[in-house]
């Protein structure tokens, strides 16, 4: 049985990647220092033989006893709210914490997939975002602990990738959603389902005409684990192509939740992007992978969820 490190293992995408790689038949290790985690993601994983969990904050020393055939870097708070409140925490996790878990990974001789996102792209003067645009990043504005963290995290594992020789993947992680988000992780998909289960104002930002394009769970794991066991080493995006309005999608949400919410219109964000949509073209051709659940039936599920577990 191969063995796989999930850092952020008990985290939205971490916990649903440990679940899919033991149904797939691996032995798989969460690590997690419960920051923006919770245990409740994986209570239902813990009884299997073939699962365990470790606290630990990976900006330290990680010391894993028996070999590891693959480690995923997912440790990294990821939602605006989370890494405007804690920003030197969030940088550390992408390079302390990176280097941590690439030092690792070459003392066990195992593959690395380091979890990177889209925000590397900042705000883009290019739409949609093919993995060769480099990006219109604000380095000292108040996004930039996260932005700048992954950017680092991405150069630190090539150079891992071009000086040690390690096996290594990079996933551009576009916007994701589905059950296990938090309530208040500040993300639009929480934000606007919480507000129009309550009934109270969903609030859109500026006129609600910058774009986001989302993809659900299952479509986003299923993509992670092509690229996984494939033998890419350059950054891949993983999302879903399916661009809307923030207005647009305010209502979609307000409509499939049966809410009586009204949109309130607030003033946009610092360095909030204007649009955001992946170019998915090398992923389809080399992963043969591309986003299959629309919108509307991901909503559907995520809003019933919220429902069931958070109110």
């Amino acid at each position: 049985m191969k063995t796989i490190l999930v850092t952020g293992g008990a985290g939205f995408i971490g916990s649903h990647l440990c679940e899919f790689l033991l149904a797939k038949g691996y032995g798989v290790i969460a690590m997690d220092n419960l920051v923006t985690g919770d245990l409740s993601n994986i209570e239902h994983l813990r009884d299997s033989k073939d699962f365990r969990f470790i606290h630990h904050d990976v900006s330290n020393h990680i010391v894993v006893n028996g070999d590891i055939d693959f480690i995923l870097h997912f440790a990294s708070p990821a939602s605006p709210v989370d890494y405007q409140k804690i920003p030197i925490q969030t940088l550390k996790a992408g390079s302390l914490g990176t280097h941590n878990a690439l030092g690792l990974a070459l003392s066990k001789k195992s593959k690395f997939l380091l979890a990177s996102t889209s925000e590397v792209y900042g705000d883009p003067l290019v739409n949609p975002q093919p993995e060769s645009y480099w990006g219109n990043v604000n380095p000292i504005g108040v996004r930039g602990c996260y932005d700048e963290a992954k950017r680092f995290s991405e150069a630190l594992t090539m150079a891992y990738h071009r000086v040690h020789k390690l096996d290594t993947k990079i996933a551009r992680i576009f916007n994701t959603y589905g059950p296990r988000m938090r309530k208040d992780d500040g993300r639009v998909v929480p934000n606007f389902i919480g507000q129009a289960l309550a009934n109270k104002p969903i609030t859109v930002y500026g006129k609600g005409k910058q774009t986001r394009s989302f993809c659900y769970i299952s479509d986003l794991i299923e993509g992670l684990y092509r690229l996984i066991i494939s033998d890419l080493n350059e950054p891949v995006n993983l999302g879903n192509p399916d661009e809307h309005t923030m207005l647009e999608f305010a209502e979609m949400i307000k409509k499939l939740s049966n809410s009586r919410s009204k949109i309130a219109f607030k003033p946009l964000p610092v360095d909030d992007p204007h649009v955001r949509c992946p170019d998915i073209k090398k992923a389809k051709k080399e992963l043969k992978w591309q986003p299959k659940v629309e919108l509307s039936a991901g909503i559907k599920d995520t809003v019933e969820w919220f429902r069931k577990s958070q109110f």
